[in-house]
């Protein structure tokens, strides 16, 4: 089974690396965005095919070491 973690900076928290990745379209030119916020994205492929499982061990995963539930959120698709 394979699996998408999307982990976000929760709203509110300053992302700069977001600003200069907009200020960066700006300077090339490209126009009508209006802001960016950046994140990071994980596939893993695990190895149960039980979606329970796998959703309880990529939430272990997202809470102990992918995410930083202080100031990030993290979505979490499966995939067969």
């Amino acid at each position: 089974m394979k699996a998408r973690v999307t982990v976000t900076l929760k709203q509110g928290v300053l992302d700069p690396q977001g600003k200069a990745i907009e200020g960066g379209l700006k300077s090339l030119g490209i126009e009508g965005i209006g802001s960016v916020r950046q994140g990071k994205v994980f596939d893993i492929e695990l190895t149960t095919t039980d979606r329970t499982k796998a959703e309880s061990v990529l939430r272990e995963a997202c809470e102990r070491l992918l995410a930083n539930t202080v100031i990030e959120n993290y979505r979490i698709e499966l995939a067969e």
